[in-house]
């Protein structure tokens, strides 16, 4: 066991597969897992519902994805409808779409407590709230601070970008030259009627700012890679000066967190513990968007457990094999995001993207999932080299 301090085993609770986290990504696995019949443990810090930092943009692809894993729909009571889109940068707008793809903006609070309850009326044994002082990641088995030890044949980790799961098998959850940071606060509604969702690509380097609308407030936040950032607290406050003038930014009390930014683990766990969505990393490096692919990947561990106990073949290979798409996409968007955020570019591609409407609209069908990296990056790398010579790719970031 590594990492917590040890307590005396007073039980020890069997199940085939062992969650940590039930956010997206772990009450996704559950739900897969126990509607196949495998007996699931879901252990979480927090009860249900709790509060989590992310803008609540589901996508298009998110969409598809919790309908599939979960039968839930877009309904209004959850989820607000956003078709209005303004991309801009430093403040200033140089797309916008006024007939978008519709994005449902959701509380992550709410959102998170209704898969969570799904996974748990699928099956799944709920431990929460609940604090895990070791984790053996070769038995594998967690143990409890009230001395209770759940054993099982699969452990996944769905603990966040702060995984004790990623740092009991590695010694640290991230790399620190590579993690995101976010900070982000709930501001009322009542500052603007306006439905637009706004991503600003200036608001931060290597990163960008959101303005997404809700049922009842407005959630504003700044995020970016954390080394190119040593001040996100002054980026977020010239954010937040642009749409809440009135508002005193010293007094306005944000909320912050790490964020997985693009950094994914290409071998996402060892043996017989899986990793999925945040704690392996698997958050788009361009659009900052993690719930379709922390459910994807929570679908797939939770397949690849299935597959792995009926078969007696190792968990990680068919795990691999689902998730490959995820990498590849990921790795695409890696390489775009290196071009458009490098020195050179960075001041072009405002301009650019103003002068062809097309790139908004390309950005728009990647969240609504319509087309994927792996289909737009030769068009975005041609049309830059073209437009400047091929100078943007020959100098370095």
């Amino acid at each position: 066991m590594t990492g917590f301090q040890t307590r005396r085993i007073l039980v020890t609770l069997q199940f085939d597969l062992l969650i940590l986290g039930s956010g997206p990504a772990g009450s996704a696995a559950a739900i897969t897992a126990a509607r196949a019949g495998l007996s699931v443990a879901l252990v979480d810090k927090s009860a249900f519902p709790r509060d989590k930092l992310c803008g609540g943009g589901i996508t298009g692809r998110s969409a598809r994805y919790m309908t599939e894993i979960f039968g839930l729909q877009a309904e209004r009571d959850l989820f607000l409808p956003s078709t209005r889109f303004r991309l801009t940068f430093e403040g200033r707008c140089i797309g916008e779409e006024p007939k978008a793809p519709v994005l449902q903006m959701t509380m992550r609070r709410e959102f998170d407590a209704e898969l969570h309850a799904r996974a748990v009326a699928a099956g799944a044994q709920v431990f929460a709230p609940v604090r895990v002082t070791a984790i053996d990641p070769d038995a594998p088995s967690v143990t409890l601070a009230d001395g209770r030890c759940l054993s099982g044949r699969v452990l996944i980790g769905a603990d966040g970008a702060n995984s004790a799961v990623a740092r009991a098998l590695y010694g640290r959850a991230f790399d620190p030259a590579e993690i995101g940071f976010g900070l982000e606060v709930e501001l009322d509604r009542d500052l603007t009627d306006d439905n637009t969702t706004e991503i600003d690509l200036g608001a931060a380097q290597w990163g960008y700012g959101w303005v997404f609308p809700k049922n009842g407030s407005i959630t504003l936040g700044v995020g970016g890679v954390h080394a190119k950032n040593p001040d996100m607290k002054a980026h977020f406050r010239k954010y937040l000066a642009l749409h809440a003038a009135k508002l005193d930014p010293e007094r306005v009390k944000c909320k912050g967190a790490y964020l997985p930014f693009g950094a994914y683990r290409k071998q996402p766990g060892r043996g017989s513990v899986l990793l999925v969505g945040d704690a392996a990393g698997l958050v788009d490096p361009i659009t900052g968007e993690g719930i379709a692919w922390a459910m994807k990947s929570g679908q797939f561990a939770g397949e690849a457990a299935i597959d792995a106990l009926h078969t007696g073949k190792p968990v990680m290979a068919a795990y691999m094999r689902r998730v490959r798409y995820i990498h590849t996409e990921m790795a695409a968007a890696r390489r775009i995001r290196a071009l458009i955020y490098s020195t050179p570019v960075r001041h072009y591609f405002p301009r650019a993207v103003e002068r062809n409407p097309s790139m908004t609209r390309s950005y728009l069908k990647l969240l609504a999932g319509e087309i994927d990296y792996a289909d737009l990056g030769h068009r975005v790398l041609w049309r830059i080299a073209r437009r400047l010579g091929g100078s943007v790719l020959r100098r370095p970031a």
